[in-house]
């Protein structure tokens, strides 16, 4: 029950930041769309690694990372591209960066270099809609790493992979201690 209950606060978390789509183009849909798969990612691999401890490091990076970023967001009023108020830094990208860092640093680069492609795919998507200047999106990006590289642990649980030889395939269990 306490698995729900953070799985669910995350996910609420993540469409705290939601902003009504005007998508104008490709682009920029594909960037609001990665900007909720993301951390919807992350948490379903928490539950699949039935990893509490996980929950919890993502719910407390993500929360700070978002009242890092509105913290100063409405402390520096700065005008984005498009006109809109409270631009900089980006919480698509921050969200999105702790997102990724999060996938690294709990469960590997396998998880983390996908994640860190989609990452940048929503700074840049952001940019090209014209919603954000570079450096709205570069504070943002530092801010989710920052944050999740500071509360997040490596999984010490275990670990399964293909293993593909010459004259084999199989799978490989390991487990750090």
């Amino acid at each position: 029950m306490f698995r729900i209950k953070v799985l669910l606060l995350g996910m609420l978390l993540c469409f705290a930041i939601s902003v009504p789509v005007h998508a104008s183009d490709g682009i920029e849909t594909a960037g609001e769309v990665l900007t909720f798969l993301l951390p919807a990612t992350a948490a379903g691999l928490t539950v699949g690694f039935m990893d509490t401890k996980g929950m919890l490091q993502l719910g407390e990076s993500e929360a700070l990372t978002l009242g890092v970023t509105y913290g100063i967001k409405y402390t520096i009023n700065e005008t984005a591209p498009n006109g809109d108020s409270h631009s900089f830094p980006s919480a698509h990208t921050s969200v999105s960066f702790a997102s990724a860092e999060f996938m690294r640093k709990r469960y590997g680069w396998e998880y983390g270099i996908p994640a860190y492609v989609a990452a940048i795919f929503v700074a840049y998507s952001r940019v090209e809609a014209n919603d954000h200047y570079t450096n709205d999106v570069i504070a943002g990006a530092f801010i989710g790493i920052a944050n999740s590289y500071l509360f997040t642990q490596p999984y010490q649980g275990w670990h399964i992979q293909p293993d593909v030889g010459q004259q084999y395939y199989g799978i490989r269990l390991s487990r750090t201690w």
